[in-house]
């Protein structure tokens, strides 16, 4: 098969001294019997995405490795030390259960240490929400994890975290990248200075979750906690190592773990995918809380950021909540909870994502608090918080099931949130409600808001440019109408220009600029495209809405918006 001669250009710099026998033995076999795999792994570079830098592991240049995350770690310690001139630089590393997470922690630490940062390093797999706590409980400038949240188990990741707590965002993102893009890989540091490299561990866990009992507890009863049954899975992530202390400390002693999935493992032999966004992935807890009549089901991702939620519905069978669901519950126990100890003062917000639901606007309005529209990604939920210094956050997330409860931790946390949730679940029981119960009033009370995902997987570098064409081809032909409703506005994220296609009128979007595009229909319904930031797919949500007079209507409504949100997806040829 032929090579392209640029790529090939870039192969051959990884068979220079530069890099290891083993690194230039793997290139010369993949150029003789896999060169269509070679061009994968070189034709360009991992980039920053929405949720850090994630990837295939391998050699390459488009491959997690030592080379990829030395040059990033070498970059990110030469503008450290040129933005902070003179001081004792620190950070500190975590990492989850994935295969080489532990080893590639150790290669990340020892660049730093080499560039004369001092490292504290986890000693073994913990959340990512620790990370987050840990920067600033350990006053470090800067952090980083190594996960790839819940891809599949050939990838991993490399994200960024600030000495705010949150991820990289501008202006420091794109200088980094700058500093990085300058390197060459011979200009790593990999020698170790292992006086500079402390090992943390039970000492940050124990003010962590201490800090995760105080912001996710609501000062229910001991009876209200014992009369609620939970089953909890980490689908083999590093949630193992804070979730069930964390519940325990709460009070919550009814809990059941699914065994088969206790132990941490990067190949998560159960599962399919360890996305705790697919009903598939917590099929063994199901099965266990139907055996045990529990309440409530709640599963987290690998890095333990994110959490799936399922609770007994109408007719009494577990359903699992979507994302949108799951934070709309969360925001609005927390919106009651400030509200009923007088702490809305008129200076408080909560925060979601250009892609979630409206109905989070809708709440946030009723209780006269400011709700922040952000980009998708929590590192802009997070740069809120840094921003608006003179305002408090109460709570935020997005339909890709993250949430985050409270700033004592700048990312979405399934620690926290797993109890907030939980703690919801035990006072709606104690009331003679359910979660469910609960989330129908809500839908009474500011309108029935339904949305659905799909995501279409397109590999490699003709996956990529096809994703690319798509977004191309729905600039210049944009839709007209929506399953027979005509689109009145469409928000362009990329060119930042919101038009409104009645009146030809345009106006500025006053937020960074993104490959994201939104069309809004005269009936209230929505849909956005937009290529993920860390896996090979492009995306489409779709919203739509109507009233609900009364608990009584919810299925026979319901049905309705499913049939609506189906029938655009279809009119769009996407099912």
């Amino acid at each position: 098969m032929y090579i392209e001669p640029k790529i090939l250009e870039r192969i051959n710099t990884w068979l220079t001294p530069t890099f290891d026998s083993d690194t230039q033995t793997f290139i010369k076999e993949s150029i003789a019997n896999n060169p269509k795999d070679i061009q994968e792994s070189f034709y360009k570079d991992l980039e920053f995405g929405t949720g850090g830098m994630r990837g295939v592991m391998g050699v390459g240049t488009n491959r997690i490795n030592k080379y990829t995350l030395g040059k990033s770690t070498q970059g990110l310690s030469d503008y450290l030390k040129k933005y902070f001139p003179g001081e004792n630089i620190k950070t500190v590393i975590a990492y989850d259960c994935r295969h080489n997470s532990k080893t590639l922690a150790k290669v990340v630490a020892d660049v730093f240490s080499a560039n004369g940062i001092e490292v504290y390093l986890f000693e073994d797999l913990r959340p990512t929400p620790e990370l987050s706590f840990a920067v600033r409980h350990l006053n470090c400038h800067c952090g980083i994890v190594l996960t790839a949240s819940h891809n599949p188990p050939e990838y991993n990741g490399y994200k960024v975290y600030w000495q705010d707590g949150g991820q990289l965002v501008p202006p420091h993102d794109e200088a980094v990248i700058n500093t990085i893009n300058e390197l060459d890989y011979a200009d790593i540091k990999f020698d170790a200075n292992d006086g500079l490299i402390n090992y943390i561990g039970s000492d940050i866990d124990d003010v962590f979750i201490d800090a995760s009992v105080k912001n996710g507890s609501l000062g229910l009863s001991q009876e209200a906690k014992d009369n609620l049954t939970i089953i909890f899975t980490s689908l083999h992530g590093t949630s193992i190592t804070a979730v069930p202390e964390t519940l325990k400390r709460a009070g919550y002693k009814n809990i059941h773990i699914v065994k088969e999935q206790e132990v941490p493992d990067g190949d998560f032999p159960t599962v399919a995918s360890p996305n705790p966004e697919e009903p598939a992935a917590l099929k063994m807890a199901l099965e266990l809380a139907d055996k045990v009549n529990a309440d409530i089901v709640i599963g987290t991702d690998p890095d333990c950021d994110r959490l799936g939620v399922a609770v007994r519905n109408l007719d009494n069978q577990l359903e699992l909540l979507n994302g949108n669901q799951t934070m709309v519950m969360m925001t609005d126990f927390l919106l009651k909870l400030w509200k009923a100890e007088g702490k809305i003062k008129g200076k408080e917000f909560i925060a979601s994502t250009i892609v979630s639901t409206p109905m989070l606007t809708k709440m946030a309005e009723s209780y006269g608090v400011d709700s922040k529209i952000v980009l998708t990604g929590f590192k802009w939920i997070a740069k809120l918080i840094y921003d608006y210094p003179e305002l408090d956050f109460i709570g935020g997330g997005e339909e890709s099931f993250g949430y985050m409860v409270g700033d004592f931790v700048r990312d979405k946390d399934a620690v926290t949130s797993t109890l907030l949730a939980i703690e919801i679940a035990a006072h709606a029981k104690a009331n003679g409600s359910s979660v469910y119960e609960e989330l129908i009033k809500l839908y009474v009370e500011h309108g029935f808001y339904k949305e659905k995902l799909v995501s279409l997987t397109k590999k490699g570098i003709e996956g990529a440019e096809e994703i690319k064409q798509m977004m191309v081809d729905a600039r210049k032909n944009p839709l007209t109408e929506v399953n027979g409703s005509k689109v009145v506005k469409i928000e362009d994220y990329q060119l930042s220009i919101s038009k409104n296609m009645v009146t030809g009128v345009e106006s500025p979007i006053d937020i960074p600029k993104s490959n994201v595009l939104i069309y809004y229909t005269e009936d209230g319904s929505q849909v956005a495209l937009r290529p993920s930031g860390t896996e090979p797919k492009i995306k489409f949500y779709v919203s739509a809405n109507t009233a609900l007079d009364n608990l009584a209507a919810f299925k026979t409504t319901e049905q309705e918006l499913d049939t609506k949100l189906d029938t655009i997806l279809k009119d769009m040829k996407l099912i």
